[in-house]
């Protein structure tokens, strides 16, 4: 399966969001397999999300949930499992792809490591840069973040923006403040991001942990509290919004001056947005 490329000249303007693919472009094709960040590159996005858990014999790979349950055929937890284990599981027929049918090979419906996604933003052709979560609570605590900042360092991506002006290749996301903080003493280039499913008390005010300079508030707090965005960028934060998929929200979302807006469709937003990829 081929896609047309992007548009040389498809880069957010001064005032137009970057565009976060979730998971890939996970709408369209199975979440966190090659295909779907192989569709999302094609389709123009400026960034990749995805979140990482770390199986029983220390490979990161790309799975949202704890267990397996849902997103293969398989069943368990994650943590419990080795890379063999996970790689004998079809990742894309649950979406309607089976891994013998439409796609190109057998590793696009394959579970993803961490690796080959940093191998395919590097041979990218152009700019795209990498949003990842780390997943917790999880038995392997600190582990997560020691096996996380290995492997980018081993790519050159442990550090901050090549230029003040440009964006950090990769980012590190979570919920959790503590899992932020052991990355930014081990690695205090990397950009982190405080992702809220609800706004508690302590963040109304615009505050984020310390050391912490981009928020990722759900969608639904933007909706329900627009004035949350203000308070954060008085604050000196750049605001990164999940997930986005509603044309309403985009157009909020802009309206409001977010820096990144993270979705699961993101050939329909660059389309909102103006950014139309040439054949």
């Amino acid at each position: 399966m081929t896609y047309a490329r992007p548009a040389r000249d498809s880069r957010p303007g001064p005032h137009s969001p970057f565009v976060v693919a979730h998971r890939g472009a996970s709408e369209a094709e199975p979440e966190h397999t090659l295909i779907a960040y192989e569709r999302a590159i094609a389709e123009g996005a400026d960034a990749l999300e995805c979140d990482v858990r770390l199986t029983a014999d220390g490979h990161l790979v790309c799975v949202h949930d704890r267990r397996v349950n849902r997103t293969s055929n398989g069943r368990g937890a994650v943590s419990s499992m080795e890379l063999s284990d996970l790689a004998a599981l079809d990742f894309g027929s649950w979406k309607g792809q089976a891994a013998d049918a439409e796609l190109p090979d057998r590793d696009a419906a394959s579970v993803l490591t961490l690796e080959r996604l940093l191998e395919l933003v590097a041979d990218a052709g152009r700019p795209v840069s990498l949003a990842i979560e780390t997943k917790h609570p999880t038995r392997w605590a600190g582990q997560v973040e020691d096996r996380l900042l290995t492997l980018l360092r081993r790519f050159g991506l442990a550090g901050g923006p090549s230029a003040p002006d440009e964006p950090a290749p990769v980012r590190i996301m979570s919920f959790s403040a503590r899992s932020l903080h052991r990355v930014r003493a081990a690695a205090p280039g990397l950009p982190t991001v405080y992702l809220t499913q609800f706004l508690s008390p302590r963040l109304r005010d615009g505050r984020l942990p310390a050391g912490v300079s981009i928020a990722g508030p759900s969608v639904r707090i933007v909706r329900n509290h627009p004035g949350f965005v203000a308070r954060l960028h008085r604050a000196g934060h750049r605001v990164h919004v999940w997930t986005v998929n509603e044309p309403a929200d985009v157009d909020l979302c802009v309206r409001l001056g977010v820096e990144a807006i993270i979705t699961n469709r993101p050939k329909q937003v660059l389309s909102q947005l103006g950014r139309t990829e040439r054949p």
